[in-house]
């Protein structure tokens, strides 16, 4: 299945963001490129534990395909495939650290309230 392009050179800049990193992993997939540096294809799917190996492959392809992510193979048996951030796509790394920072608060968030209901419930 293809994935759509939106034409966003007249439109809103947040679709234009959302365009490249949406999809349930390819932020998850930043973040870790981010954290390490260099990641191997077996590393990020330890980390992704619910994404499966053919959703991790595309995901990883289509940051490739937008110049977001640099793939390397090495030519070694088995191969050997590490990603890391090209300087394009390091201009992302505030979005990021920005979706980490709100989701960090919204975790902390929830379990406050979780913690208030399970003692307001005794």
């Amino acid at each position: 299945m293809k994935r759509q392009i939106y034409d966003c050179s007249e439109g809103c800049p947040v679709e234009s963001t959302l365009q490249i990193i949406a999809g349930k992993w390819k932020a998850v997939i930043l973040y870790y490129l981010i954290q390490n540096d260099i990641c191997h294809f077996g590393q990020l799917q330890r980390q992704l534990k619910n994404c499966s190996r053919r959703m991790l492959a595309l995901q990883l392809k289509e940051l490739e395909d937008d110049n977001i992510i640099e793939k390397t193979i090495y030519p070694v048996m088995p191969p050997k495939t590490d990603y890391k951030l090209t300087d394009f796509g390091r201009a992302l790394i505030p979005v990021i650290n920005a979706m980490e920072t709100w989701g960090t608060y919204y975790n902390n968030v929830v379990s406050k309230k979780n913690t208030e209901h399970e003692s307001g419930s005794k």
